[in-house]
């Protein structure tokens, strides 16, 4: 792909939105049901690429990839009529006599930059929210999972005109050139440092943007959590795709009265889960290259690890790891670790933990395991995260209903559903006054009946 190509897609698409074409209604849903027969046609070549990129076994990939895709398309086509409808709103009585309403509008031209960890979700869910909205979309997948990024560009080039969606591949060169052009809307899922770089480019075209990061996302464990099934769920949730998930638990703040407990239950649990030789499990995935590889294992306190901690540099695997003991200073609490390591740490009093995650970035996910409603409702109304669960951990994203986003240094902005129609549209405020009448009171000369009016109206 050349940075000419790229210049000829966008005016291509900025023609095409201009033209009106994917505004109607029906087209949106011919469209969406269109790529939902094409997933569905794709869906071994997903799974293949996946685990070519990934490790991710066939219903890996389809639970936590291309199954909520394919939920989110069902969802958008059921509701995107509705979604799409102008809604009345009050008009104040000193506009009489007229209409008001709120018509949702799309942006035109989007362009949706997707990350390589769940790269076929990441992609293909906002595009699904982009076309329900009305938008053309230039689609930028990872060039980090590059079997997954060749199946998206040819399912897509294969279901729809480039004029419409266009696929462009590549690495930071094509990001680069992609960042320099003048789209109406920009929609990033990565990494905190690369999300700053965007958010730089789209200040200096005033592009609205939403951002898709991450961040450290803690794991509180009370002291009447019940332990057995905490650890279950924590370890399916934080090893899930090698750890490699931005919401899954980075670590557990577990109060100090139960943390033997807790982590003899996570031993338990994780060669329940994976085995005593987790290498040998086909079900269990790989780092996506070397780099996040040599970073990870660089992240293991050797004396403090109390399982796992086993690496092989030929497969890009490393065992799931538990590190006990682990202090705020440790290296492994200084960066998002996003891999199969997990830090247990504790804390003594719930006040220890607000005051503690008050000064911390604001994480893209949270997690409260306890059966104390006080606690739940303390920690989920005082501390700030873009979401969560009480009592599991990932799964909140999994739901059409709720939007998905960040806050603070974890992103801004949200998606899923109708939080995802209304962030690829702006809902233009319209006024239709009417002309059979016409109070006089606004216009001058002013005089003292229409003043009292005036204040008797609007205080």
């Amino acid at each position: 792909m050349t940075i000419q190509n790229i210049d000829e897609i966008l005016g291509k698409q900025r023609t095409f939105f201009r033209s009106g074409a994917t505004l109607p209604v029906s087209f949106r849903i011919a469209m969406l049901k269109k790529l939902c027969a094409a997933v569905k046609a794709y869906e071994p070549e997903i799974g293949a690429a996946l685990k070519s990129d990934l490790g991710k076994s066939a219903f890996e990939g389809f639970m936590c990839e291309t199954g909520l895709v394919l939920s989110e398309i069902s969802y958008m086509i059921r509701n995107v009529r509705r979604f799409s409808a102008d809604r009345v709103v009050p008009t104040p009585i000193t506009n009489f006599a007229s209409v008001s309403y709120k018509k949702p509008s799309p942006y035109g031209n989007v362009l949706i930059m997707s990350p390589w960890n769940y790269p076929f979700l990441l992609t293909i869910d906002p595009l699904v929210d982009a076309i329900a909205a009305g938008n053309t979309a230039v689609v930028k997948p990872s060039a980090y999972s590059p079997a997954t990024s060749a199946v998206i560009e040819k399912m897509l080039t294969e279901c729809f005109d480039e004029e419409y969606v266009a696929v462009i591949t590549g690495g930071r060169r094509e990001n680069a050139r992609l960042l320099e052009m003048k789209f109406d809307f920009v929609f990033f899922t990565g990494s905190q440092n690369v999300g700053r770089e965007v958010l730089r480019h789209t200040a200096e075209t005033l592009t609205p943007a939403v951002l898709e990061l991450g961040g450290k996302s803690p794991c509180i464990v009370d002291s009447t959590a019940k332990l057995r099934l905490a650890a279950k769920r924590i370890v399916w949730g934080k090893f899930l795709n090698c750890g490699q998930t931005c919401v899954a638990p980075d670590y557990i703040l577990c109060h100090s009265s139960v943390k033997d407990r807790l982590v003899r239950e996570i031993i338990v649990q994780i060669n329940r889960q994976f085995g005593e030789l987790p290498f040998s499990n086909p079900n269990y995935g790989k780092i996506i290259n070397e780099k996040h590889f040599d970073r990870l294992c660089g992240l293991i306190d050797r004396d403090k690890t109390v399982i796992g901690g086993a690496a092989d540099r030929e497969t890009l695997r490393i065992a799931p790891t538990v590190m006990d003991n682990v202090t705020w200073d440790d290296a492994v609490m200084q960066e998002e670790i996003f891999g199969p390591v997990l830090p247990v740490l504790t804390y003594e009093k719930l006040d220890d933990v607000l005051d503690l995650l008050a000064d911390k970035p604001k994480p893209l996910a949270f997690y409260v395991f306890s059966e104390n409603k006080v606690h739940i409702r303390t920690l989920t109304e005082r501390c700030s995260f873009g979401g969560g669960c009480v009592n599991d951990v990932v799964v909140h994203l999994a739901t059409s209903e709720m939007g998905f986003g960040g806050v603070g240094e974890s992103g801004m902005g949200s998606y899923h559903g109708k939080d995802g129609f209304d962030v690829f549209s702006h809902s233009k405020s319209i006024m239709d006054k009417k002309t059979w009448m016409d109070l006089p009171m606004r216009y001058q000369p002013f005089k003292p009946l229409n003043e009292k009016l005036l204040h008797m109206f609007l205080k």
